[in-house]
This record gives structure tokens, C-alpha cells and sequence, in this order.
């Protein structure tokens, strides 16, 4: 099938939203090339559990595309119709399935020599969309935080050394009550500027009491489902002729409820949570990679106006099947690596920050858990500097917002 054959009862299979939205937009798809449109669908048909971010988004492409002329389209469009496909591709499922033709495309854009061209006409495509549908500044500036170093009493060497040269670095920060303090100011953003998956707290480890306001991700709370997710892995590993691309597809395959989520009555953040565990590697088994691949993931996806990272200690690198494995042995935490891991893991979580829009006007602090050390980035922080006065970061919040 091609897009030309296109009619709204090829969509009867999408959820609710996605079909209503989609099949507004057919006339518009059906002219569009195949190499092209089930990129598009596969966002589409994630409508219903996107966030409010994703939804805006997908919603100003498809009237940017709806409002081109056939000029418009050609001059748009001339890079993914000069992509050759095979006959294989052209009669997949690619309107119910359009994830797995996306991944096959792939492969056969390698093997054709091919993928330089498509990637070509991606980059020129998504120059050409900001321009016409620029992203929407977020309504108060961004405010990041990173909380690293639980459970590690001393550490000599230099903190931060990624984030310093961006922000003021100070050695003398009261330690009692850091993380209350930083809990609270998350909880006052998301009552003074309350917005749907707008203000997150990620822990991983188990959180603390928050308020209600705030959208929260832990890793102690998805120990259930991160079990069970372990078990049906070991499953298929165990299977004969099993692989890491069968594996994979299976994965993609899964439900929330499927693997135990969807008693919180919030299907978005349900999907959101499956999606970090089968999606992201080492997720399911290392507390410091899923704190980071989940807040690299909710600014990507939800752009929230306020993230706080918390990252706790993961259990000690052994081979992958011991990780695996079902036996209950008494896990061996790593706090020393784990602060490595979190201190570079502060300094992607604000590169990830500075790739949204308003970032010139974003903060960021990251603070070394229940000692002193902390580094304040923000358009009112002097770069690179370094200061000894006493402080708590309540006031390190207050001079950087």
C-alpha cells in the first residue's frame, strides 16, 4: 500500500484521539511520500498517551503540512521521494505498525547506501519545520536540579569539574534539610504555575514526601514491575535461536498493563514508565541509569519547566547473567561509583536542559547530597567563579531564579 491509497478506515485501529486527529489529515497524507509518512504515524498513533508538549507539536506539523502549496511540497518533500524502497516495505502494515517499518527502513537504507541521503532530506525537513512552526518558550524559565552523592560520607577529589566553568561553585553549603528545601521550591513553581507534566521530581532511589503537585518517577516504586519485566526477559533469553533484535521487538511489544502498570488511573505517565524500562538499557537493573534516562527522556518528551534528579546508589557492575539472574542474593550497592556516574549524569541532565527553548533564560544547580558542595548555573550566576560564604540552598535557589 502507498499513501495515495490512504482513507480514513485505515485508522479504525488507532486509539481514540489519534484516529480523530489522523483521519482530519488524510487528503494531506495521501500526498505525502512513503519514506516520510510513517515517521509521522508513529507519533500519531501515540497521540493518546503524549504529553501536552508532544501533542502541540505533532498538532503544528500536520497543519503546517495541511496549509502547503504543491510547490511548497515538492521543494519540501524532493530529498524522501528520491529514496528508493523495496517491494517488502511497500506491502508492510505500515499505517497499524508504523514503529517496525520505521526500524526496517533503517536497515534497508544501509544496505542500499541510502541512509546519507534520507538523513540529508530529515535534517533539511526539520530546518525548514522550526522555522515555520518555531517551539513555544516555556511560560516561567526552566529550573533544573541534580541531587548526587547519597550515601557517601567522604569524598576528596574536585566536584562538578563538567559543570563549574557554566556557574558559580560553592564549598560552603549548609547540609540540613537540602533536600526539603529543594522539594519545596519544586512544590511552590508547580502551585505558583500549575501545568500538566510540568514540574517533575525522579528518584532513584526511594522518594521522599512530595507534594502532589509535582509528576514523580522512582525506581523503588517500580521495583514490582521492574521484576516482572526481569522475568519475562529471562523467559526469551532462555528460548532457543533467541536474539537482541527478537528481543527487542518483543519489548516494543508490551503493554503497560501487560506488565503490571495502569492502577494509577494515569495512562500518559503509565506509558511513560513502560517506555523507560523496555526502551532504555540498564534501566531495569542500575538505579543511576534509570534516574538518568528517565529525566533525559522527560525533557525531551514533557520539556517540564522544573526537574528534580535524584540519584541514589546503584547496585554493584557484575557480568550481565548474575544481573539477570532470578536469585535473590542481597544486593551489593556501589555508592563511591555511583556518585561518578551521577556527577556526569548532572552535566548531561543540563546539557539536555540548554536544548530546550528558553534556555538562555534557564537555571541549574547540582549538590552534592548532605555536605557542601554545590555549583548554581543561571543567566544572575558569574561563570566560573567560586565562593566560601556560607549559604543554604534555599538562598542558592533564590539568587539563581
Amino acid at each position: 500500500m502507498l499513501p495515495r491509497d490512504l482513507n480514513t478506515e485505515r485508522f479504525n485501529r488507532y486509539p481514540p484521539e489519534a484516529r480523530k486527529l489522523v483521519t482530519g489529515y488524510v487528503l494531506t497524507l495521501q500526498a505525502l511520500p512513503l519514506t516520510f509518512v510513517p515517521n509521522l504515524l508513529r507519533e500519531a498513533i501515540e497521540y493518546d498517551f503524549e504529553f501536552p508538549t508532544e501533542r502541540k507539536a505533532l498538532e503544528k506539523e500536520l497543519a503546517n503540512l495541511q496549509s502547503h502549496s504543491a510547490v511548497q511540497q515538492k521543494e519540501w518533500f524532493q530529498g524522501f521521494a528520491q529514496i528508493t524502497l523495496s517491494s517488502e516495505l511497500e506491502q508492510m502494515d505500515w499505517v497499524n505498525s508504523p514503529a517496525q517499518f520505521v526500524e526496517r527502513l533503517s536497515a534497508h537504507l544501509w544496505a542500499t547506501h541510502q541512509l546519507d541521503a534520507f538523513r540529508k532530506a530529515a535534517t533539511e525537513y526539520a530546518g525548514r519545520l522550526h522555522a515555520a512552526a518555531p517551539p513555544e518558550p516555556p511560560p516561567v524559565p526552566r529550573l533544573g536540579i541534580a541531587v548526587i552523592g547519597q550515601g557517601v560520607s567522604t569524598y576528596d577529589d574536585p566536584m562538578f569539574r563538567k559543570l563549574r566553568p557554566h556557574g558559580g561553585y560553592f564549598s560552603n553549603v549548609k547540609p540540613e534539610g537540602g533536600l526539603r528545601m529543594l522539594l519545596d521550591a519544586v512544590a511552590a513553581r508547580a502551585e505558583k504555575t500549575p501545568i500538566s507534566y510540568g514540574h517533575w521530581y525522579v528518584d532513584g532511589g526511594e522518594e521522599a514526601e512530595h507534594s502532589s503537585a509535582i509528576t514523580c518517577v522512582s525506581y523503588h516504586a517500580l521495583e514490582p514491575v521492574r521484576a516482572d519485566l526481569l522475568r519475562k526477559m529471562r523467559t526469551e533469553i532462555e528460548k532457543p535461536g533467541m536474539g537482541p533484535e527478537t528481543l527487542r521487538t518483543l519489548l516494543a511489544q508490551m503493554s503497560p498493563a501487560g506488565l503490571g502498570l495502569g492502577k494509577s488511573g494515569d495512562a500518559v505517565l503509565d506509558r511513560f514508565q513502560m517506555k523507560i524500562l523496555t526502551e532504555g538499557s540498564g534501566t531495569q537493573i542500575f538505579s543511576t541509569i534509570f534516574a538518568q534516562w528517565t529525566a533525559r527522556e522527560a525533557l525531551r518528551r514533557a520539556q517540564p519547566c522544573t526537574l528534580l534528579v535524584r540519584f541514589a546508589p546503584r547496585q554493584r557492575q557484575k557480568p550481565m547473567n548474575e544481573l539477570l539472574s532470578d536469585k535473590r542474593d542481597e544486593t551489593e550497592l556501589d555508592p563511591l561509583g555511583s556518585l561518578i556516574d551521577a556527577d556526569f549524569g548532572a552535566y548531561y541532565n543540563w546539557i539536555n536542559q540548554q536544548r530546550l527553548p528558553g534556555a538562555d533564560q534557564s537555571s541549574f544547580l547540582a549538590w552534592f547530597e548532605n555536605h557542601g558542595n554545590a555549583v548554581a548555573i543561571g543567566p544572575s550566576m558569574p561563570r566560573g567563579t567560586e565562593s566560601n560564604k556560607t549559604t543554604d540552598l534555599r538562598e542558592l535557589i533564590s539568587w539563581m531564579t
